[in-house]
């Protein structure tokens, strides 16, 4: 299971650290002078723990002999030919299927898989997906995985284990020099170099036999393809062929041969990467890629699965030019530019200036800054019509960064700007999750529709965290085609189940409008919360800065 709160590790290390000892500074407060010198030594007592020095990491590039592939046959038929510029993409917005296209790709892949991800949890999705790896390294197939470090806490051994294979390779990005204990522990004995350990590797990835990829919101995890209780995401991914495709295995070579991607042999205790942490691999994984795969027979948009495309030897795919927008790995390095913006923000941000009639944002956090109200202001002044749908507080799962977001709602309505948020509940099966609506449904997709005919989806959150902190990727697609699919699911998604927040003319406060059958129901404080909930989250975020959210 990972983590409810996957940002709190950070937060919590900044809040308790580094404002903890200036409040005690400041206040000449002995109860937090005595938790200050807690903090310091924690940092003392980890300054010497450090990352390997001398590490090899030979480079490698993505595989290009691979035109004799099943794959690459799959991929021409699916191809209008003398198209080389273009692309070929289809929309995975239900769990099932885009956990089951993964394992089709792993599966028929005959030269090359490379995988990104933030992160691989150690649950059953992830031991299938594991699984699935090694059975292609198994098969000659070359296997490179690259995992950020911050939420691998407890999976030297698993990693390591996988590593051992032959033809399969794992790495690093920007490692904890702290190994053992949990995520929150390894964060807060790291505030010593919180500076670079908040630099996080966000991108999600997966490329077979460099023509085929996958790439949007979702990590590795049950909650990311609907098999999770008591919550799921609401994601949604991008299946490519075609020219983009050469452009995320760049993407890709270009974080696997970085400074900061670290061989998992290189920090793993080393019985960890022995012939008996293979066979505990084995072991552990085994039962998992055993599990049956329940895939519906059409997803929301009326597709079949991949996998079963895939065997018929064509995919059917909407075919239109895209471009990969990606930050550089060197953005997990702290320095002068780390306010900047990187490249996927920049990116999102001028597609977004360019509208003429219509923005469509969903992001599951939503912490604008001085830049995006600017432009969403030049927008609304133009007459384009901005709406955006977020999380509310009940759905959310980082509530501090909801209250980020709570500051700029005003702000938003005053200038123009409708704003859904997601609402909890429903016993219908909720058709774009893949998931039961038993379970709640939390919005994750990041995903922008504007004017109807470009779209963007990718990493990238509308906050300070993605802007400045992590490295994200996306896609900018010109396809009126899927811009209306997405406007589709994400309509379907926002009138009948998010409400609509508005401002009052007569008196202050907001107001939070549910749809109830032809009837609405008007909410005067925030639902789902109390003066309780909202006082804690009001002190709590007074030693979080907003560039952490």
């Amino acid at each position: 299971m990972t983590s409810l709160f996957p940002r709190a590790p950070l937060l919590i290390a900044h809040c308790v650290g580094l404002r903890l000892i200036a409040l005690a500074q400041a206040k000449a407060d002995p109860r937090l002078a005595v938790w200050a010198f807690v903090v310091v030594l924690f940092g003392m007592l980890t300054a010497c723990a450090g990352l390997p020095s001398g590490v090899q990491r030979p480079n490698s590039q993505a595989r290009i002999d691979v035109a004799d592939t099943r794959l690459a046959a799959v991929a021409a038929a699916s191809m209008p030919a003398g198209n080389g510029q273009l692309s070929g993409m289809r929309l995975l917005p239900a769990g099932d299927q885009a956990f089951e296209a993964r394992l089709a790709l792993a599966r028929g892949a005959e030269k090359s898989v490379d995988a990104q991800y933030y992160q691989i949890a150690d649950d059953l999705s992830g031991r299938q997906f594991l699984r699935a790896l090694a059975d292609a390294a198994a098969r000659g197939v070359r296997v490179r995985l690259l995992v950020d470090d911050l939420h691998a806490a407890g999976q030297d051994a698993l990693l390591a284990g996988l590593a051992a294979r032959p033809n399969l390779e794992v790495r690093m990005f920007n490692p904890l020099a702290v190994r053992d204990g949990s995520v929150a522990s390894r964060v807060l004995f790291s505030l010593h170099e919180f500076s670079r350990v908040n630099r996080r590797m966000h991108n999600k990835l997966l490329v077979a036999d460099n023509v085929f990829a996958i790439t949007g919101g979702r990590n590795i995890a049950n909650e990311y393809f609907g098999r999770s209780e008591p919550a799921n995401f609401i994601d949604m991914d991008m299946f490519a062929a075609g020219s983009v495709v050469r452009e995320l295995s760049a993407v890709f070579d270009g974080y696997w041969n970085s400074e900061h991607a670290y061989p998992i042999q290189s920090l793993a205790a080393p019985e960890f990467s022995s012939e008996a942490a293979r066979r505990q691999f084995d072991d552990t994984v085994r039962a998992a890629g055993a599990a049956d795969l329940t895939v519906a027979a059409r997803d929301p948009l009326g597709q079949s699965s991949v996998g079963s495309q895939l065997a018929n030897g064509r995919l059917e795919l909407h075919i239109a030019a895209a471009r990969v927008i990606a930050d550089a790995p060197a953005k997990a390095a702290p320095g002068d530019a780390s306010l900047a913006y990187g490249a996927v923000m920049n990116g999102k941000l001028e597609l977004m200036q360019s509208a003429r009639s219509e923005v469509l944002v969903a992001s599951p956090y939503f912490v604008p800054g001085r830049r995006t109200m600017e432009i969403l202001k030049q927008a609304t002044d133009n007459r384009v019509r901005v709406s955006v749908i977020t999380n509310s507080l009940a759905t959310t799962d980082e509530p501090l960064v909801h209250f980020g977001y709570a500051r700029y709602r005003g702000a938003l309505l005053q200038m123009g700007v409708s704003l859904f948020e997601l609402m909890p509940g429903a016993e219908t099966r909720d058709s774009a999750a893949g998931e039961l609506r038993g379970s709640l449904g939390r919005l994750h997709a990041k995903v922008a529709v504007v004017d109807q005919r470009w779209l963007y989806i990718g990493s990238l959150n509308m906050d300070h965290r993605s802007a400045h902190s992590n490295t994200e990727m996306g896609l900018i697609v010109d396809s009126p085609e899927l811009a209306g699919q997405v406007a589709s699911l994400l309509q379907g998604e926002r009138l009948p189940r998010s409400y609509q927040v508005r401002s009052t003319a007569d008196q202050p406060g907001l107001q939070w409008v549910a749809q109830d059958g032809q009837d609405k129901v008007v909410f005067a404080d925030e639902p789902n919360s109390n003066w309780g909930m909202r006082l804690r989250l009001s002190v709590v975020s007074m030693f979080v800065d907003e560039e952490l959210l």
